[in-house]
């Protein structure tokens, strides 16, 4: 009898498990949330799906015409229906150039945040856990880090490799060398949120009764502390990557982003920036701009939403 009854119960699925979580709840009942992520759903799925949905290509020279530069959006007088937004100056259409750029902001944001994540919550593992000395040193490289401000560095580096290797040598490798210099100049957020989980989590039982059982301090780390300390750690990552994409766009509109050829975000309002002080041209900026605060906007807003849920000091169950 008890073993027909044991059978009858059915261990719920990772689905139904989600379903009942505090998140999902939260998240359902949150419509600011809700329509955060789906604008930034669309938004991805924009960049992902950029070669079908783009009229042209802004990569291919033949792909468009000079005689069609700075041509307003369709809704204003002297505007075409082939170009939404218009097009700039050399004569992209500036719907399908968005697209592009926002394809490489998205994807310079998330490999930065990978890198951070990666060296930020090893060293953050390993002050915590480890202690003492270790500790100390680590800490303290991560504080020298942080007393430099993220665009300084970025500046830096980048106009001297931009010196020493030409501007041709830097425009093939303008997107990996933004996702170094962005990505290690933020790691220390993670290390010292890390390291605080660590320091929690490793006076408890189960951190206890691993090392019983023999298990080395590399497997207790990664198998059993971190996976406890992964709330934080997703909370950080929505917030960082809208920073980095923000400081990719900066560093674009500085001039040390990515090529003209290979347009961001950033580098787009910077190529506009020119004719919207004029007072002429001004959706070259505009577009783009508006794509790139609707975009930071609602991956902060998700970030907040996740901020208030996983720390119950702040959120309230209504």
């Amino acid at each position: 009898m008890s073993e027909s009854i044991t059978e009858d119960v059915k261990e719920p699925s990772l689905k139904e498990r989600f379903v009942q979580t505090q998140f999902w709840w939260s998240f359902k009942h949150d419509k600011t949330a809700i329509l955060s992520f789906v604008v930034m759903l669309l938004l991805i799925c924009a960049a992902i799906f950029a070669p079908l949905l783009a009229s042209m290509n802004p990569y291919d020279l033949t792909a468009f015409d000079i005689l069609d530069s700075e041509l307003p959006p369709m809704w204003i007088e002297g505007g075409e229906d082939r170009f939404l937004f218009g097009t700039d100056a050399q004569g992209r259409d500036l719907l399908s150039t968005i697209l592009y750029g926002l394809r490489i902001s998205i994807s310079i944001g998330i490999f930065a945040v990978l890198l951070q994540a990666v060296v930020g919550v090893v060293i953050g593992l390993l002050a915590g856990y480890v202690g003492g000395k270790v500790d100390s040193i680590l800490m303290r490289i991560a504080d020298i880090q942080l007393s430099f401000s993220t665009m300084m560095v970025a500046i830096i580096v980048l106009a001297i490799f931009q010196a020493a290797f030409g501007t041709e040598f830097y425009a093939k490798w303008a997107m990996v060398m933004l996702v170094l210099v962005i990505g290690l100049a933020e790691w220390p957020q993670y290390a010292r949120t890390v390291r605080a989980s660590v320091l929690a989590e490793k006076k408890k039982e189960y951190v206890e009764a691993a090392k019983v059982m023999g298990f080395g301090p590399l497997r207790v780390m990664f198998r059993h502390i971190l996976p406890n300390a992964l709330s934080p750690i997703l909370v950080i990552s929505t917030v960082q990557v809208a920073n980095a994409i923000i400081s990719e766009a900066a560093l674009s509109f500085l001039g040390l982003g990515m090529p003209p050829d290979r347009p961001s975000l950033g580098s787009l309002i910077s190529s506009g920036f020119e004719y919207i002080v004029s007072g002429t041209s001004w959706w070259i900026t505009l577009m783009p701009g508006i794509v790139l605060v609707v975009l930071v906007l609602v991956m902060n807003m998700l970030g907040d939403f996740m901020r208030d849920v996983f720390n119950p000091k702040i959120y309230k169950e209504s």
